[in-house]
């Protein structure tokens, strides 16, 4: 069996699944999205008609993790050639578009999640096709919560930056990350830990414009880069983000969850020398004066701008 060891993660296909086999147009496959490490992207061809998943060494698709059941889920084919997802009894369930599912059949492009573990169902006629545009999409964004990754937020910043000074237009940032974020990681488990990271996500990336961008910096730090948008402007946009997760909890197993987040601000305007990596240092060190200042707060502070 080929394996992978990496903090704890362990990922395994079983003998008959690792030999490398020429796939026949249209057959489906599985992609791995979530955890990174080694094994991210490895595409696992569905040849034949069932799979048992799960973290028993004698599952066809072996997937070493905690918060995976030791026979987690099934895969099955049916008469029609269409493959569903059956959940069997798992502690923490069986996901098909991160809705909790008992038994579900499978469309193209499906995200299909077993425990922690996340992959892309593709079954289409291109799969080929499909499955580079997918490996793509995995160089730009988050497995876990599908926003922008660190890579192409330092990408954008560098352009937007350039631009922004060659056509003298102020260019606003902001840092934040989830307070106390290890404590819910520690009291309510990781499962959780990745619940509110997805949900803190998905609130923010629907309130940003097409022309902004909303990344995942790394662990449960985040950031926006707005264009066109100067420190006043910028920190209103902070402090909206700030009021917008602090006022209504995030449910896990029907359990609220009361999260804030931390903020620093930063501004680039009429700086000719100024580069992307002194940027994120100004926002960076306000992100982290917001802390110790006790936490849920922007800094620059709206009081200091007079916009309170």
């Amino acid at each position: 069996m080929s394996q992978t060891r990496n903090s704890g993660t362990l990922v395994l296909v079983s003998p008959v699944e690792s030999v490398p086999k020429p796939q026949v147009r249209g057959e489906a496959c599985l992609v791995l999205l979530h955890p990174p490490g080694p094994e991210i992207g490895k595409r696992t061809p569905l040849q034949r008609q069932s799979y048992i998943i799960g973290r028993d060494s004698d599952a066809d698709l072996v997937i070493s993790r905690s918060a995976v059941s030791r026979q987690h889920a099934q895969l099955a084919r049916d008469e029609q050639g269409e493959w569903w997802a059956i959940d069997m009894g798992s502690t923490n369930g069986t996901f098909v578009n991160e809705q909790k599912i008992q038994r579900q059949r499978l469309a193209d492009g499906d995200q299909v999640r077993f425990g922690d573990a996340i992959f892309k169902f593709l079954n289409g006629a291109n799969i080929e096709s499909a499955y580079h545009e997918e490996i793509y999409r995995m160089t730009i964004l988050d497995g876990l919560t599908g926003v922008h990754n660190k890579r192409y937020f330092l990408e954008f910043l560098d352009r937007e930056l350039a631009g922004a000074k060659r056509h003298g237009h102020a260019l606003g940032l902001v840092m934040f990350d989830i307070d106390f974020f290890k404590r819910v990681n520690d009291e309510k488990g990781h499962l959780a830990g990745d619940h509110v990271l997805k949900e803190v996500s998905q609130r923010i990336k629907s309130r940003m414009r097409r022309e902004d961008l909303f990344a995942r910096y790394g662990g449960e730090e985040f950031a926006c880069i707005l264009a066109s948008t100067g420190l006043e402007g910028t920190v209103i946009f902070a402090e909206h983000v700030r009021r917008m997760i602090e006022e209504r909890p995030i449910m896990f197993d029907q359990t609220p969850i009361t999260v804030t987040v931390s903020l620093g601000v930063a501004c680039a305007y009429n700086e000719p020398n100024l580069d992307p990596p002194t940027l994120i240092k100004r926002a960076d060190d306000n992100l982290y004066a917001a802390k110790r200042g006790g936490r849920n707060q922007v800094v620059p502070s709206p009081h200091s701008l007079g916009l309170r």
